[in-house]
């Protein structure tokens, strides 16, 4: 059978150009269909403007920080309209720049949505059917706001970066990573952040970590609140009220809902096609991203796999090697460090504490202090280095991190525990002085056994 296309590939977001432009590089006939913006969440809102965000929030503390070494400095007002449109720009530069490596690798780019019709088949939105001897689904996740009175008052990730002013107050609703690092934001830009959640915040990651930064927040300026749950919302002439179930009541400029993502597969023809879903509309893939309809792959956040974009990228550089390039080679989930952009920073790869705990046979190591630059400062902030050794093979088995710059030391560590490496081997190592990370390689006594 003739086909339109070797691949058509569903999102323009990092899993899918990556699969579409190695694809293509290995001969195959291309096609990528993107209804939004090139680049997908990472690129457009989420990583990229957060992370330019994170960098424009930290500068009040810097300022002050810089006034305790003897500088004469004063941040002044931000300029949120200034900011934004520096932002946006370079948004459209990173797009341009995504479309140019599809367009250069010989991708053919339909900025319209697709949808799947066949095992072979995609529909375009302008009505157009394109044959394809393999289709790829990477149109990622998108934000979940529960139902109840009033949601459709609230604002989601996707929303913060178009903000035309910033909010004096802002409530954030959520306890995982993007809702903390929001607040963390915020509140460095001058907002006033008031943080529910129905739990305590960053639950699944190291216990003591996640404690430290919860503390710093707090002393930072946010006012967190768990065990809370919102039960109505209502637009007043000046503000939105806000009702939880406990009966308090609070006034706030906007709400900002981050209460975890979902996959983005509402409406694309899966079903129709065969495929198999999960209960949270999760495309279901084997360890090669492949469903359970042969010609039908998925890579990224739409598999609710580890919903990273570096794992994205590396699944559709996977696939398109198997598929397209005559190496086969499954994804690998093993061992993925990554960094929560809070304030202070997080970084973290392999196992908490907690796994420890409950699988035995482990030592921790922790090293807790006010770093020298801090400590200068007059500045209470503490940061936080722990190993999870195993006693057996004494391989690092977790490595936890809460500290300025965590994201770049993580990157680093995560190499050594990816390669298997010992708590000797750390030991081994010629510490770095002075710095933060040569605690990392002079911790000599576990403080606690499992």
């Amino acid at each position: 059978m003739s086909f339109d296309y070797d691949l058509f590939v569903i999102g323009g977001g990092s899993g899918g150009v990556r699969a579409a432009r190695i694809s293509a590089g290995h001969g195959a006939r291309v096609a990528l269909a993107e209804e939004y913006r090139m680049g997908g969440t990472c690129v457009i809102r989420g990583c990229v403007p957060k992370k330019l965000m994170v960098f424009a929030s930290t500068a009040p503390a810097a300022i002050e920080e810089a006034r305790a070494y003897g500088w004469s400095a004063d941040a002044g007002q931000f300029d949120w309209p200034g900011f934004r449109g520096k932002l946006d720009a370079e948004l459209d530069r990173l797009e341009a720049i995504y479309r140019k490596g599809q367009e250069n690798a010989g991708v053919k780019v339909f900025d319209q949505r697709a949808t799947v019709s066949g095992p072979h088949e995609v529909t375009l939105a302008d009505g157009t059917k394109i044959t394809t001897k393999h289709i790829l689904v990477a149109v990622g996740g998108r934000p979940f706001v529960p139902e109840f009175p009033g949601c459709d008052l609230v604002m989601t990730s996707n929303d913060i970066f178009k903000l035309d002013i910033l909010p004096q107050r802002i409530l954030i609703v959520g306890g995982g990573y993007i809702a903390c690092e929001f607040a963390c934001i915020l509140n460095g830009l001058g907002v006033q952040v008031t943080q529910y959640n129905r739990s305590p915040l960053l639950r699944g990651f190291d216990g003591e970590a996640r404690d430290l930064i919860v503390d710093q927040m707090q002393a930072n300026g946010v006012d967190i609140h768990t065990h809370v749950v919102i039960t109505e919302i209502e637009k007043t002439e000046n503000c939105l009220k806000v009702t939880c179930g406990d009966g308090r009541e609070d006034e706030f400029d906007a709400v900002l809902y981050a209460t975890g993502r979902t996959p983005n597969t509402e409406g694309l023809g899966l079903e129709t096609a065969g495929v198999e879903l999960g209960e949270r509309g999760e495309v279901m893939v084997d360890e090669w991203s492949q469903t359970n309809v042969p010609s039908i792959f998925a890579v990224g956040d739409v598999t609710d796999r580890i919903n990273l974009t570096p794992v994205a990228i590396r699944e559709g550089h996977a696939f398109a090697d198997t598929v397209f390039g005559a190496n086969a080679r499954p994804s690998d989930h093993e061992l993925v460090a990554s960094a929560v952009f809070t304030q202070p920073e997080f970084g973290t790869v392999g196992i908490t504490e907690e796994e420890a705990e409950e699988r035995g046979n482990a030592e921790v190591y922790v090293s807790s202090f006010r770093p020298m630059r801090s400590s200068f400062a007059g500045s209470d902030a503490r940061v936080l280095m722990k190993l999870i050794v195993c006693r057996e093979t004494r391989c690092v088995l977790g490595c936890h991190i809460v500290a300025p710059e965590a994201g770049e030391l993580i990157q680093m560590v995560g190499i050594a525990v990816k390669m298997g490496a010992t708590k000797e081997q750390f030991d081994a190592t010629c510490a770095v002085h002075p710095t933060m990370g040569e605690e990392l390689v002079t911790m000599r006594n576990p403080v606690r056994h499992y």
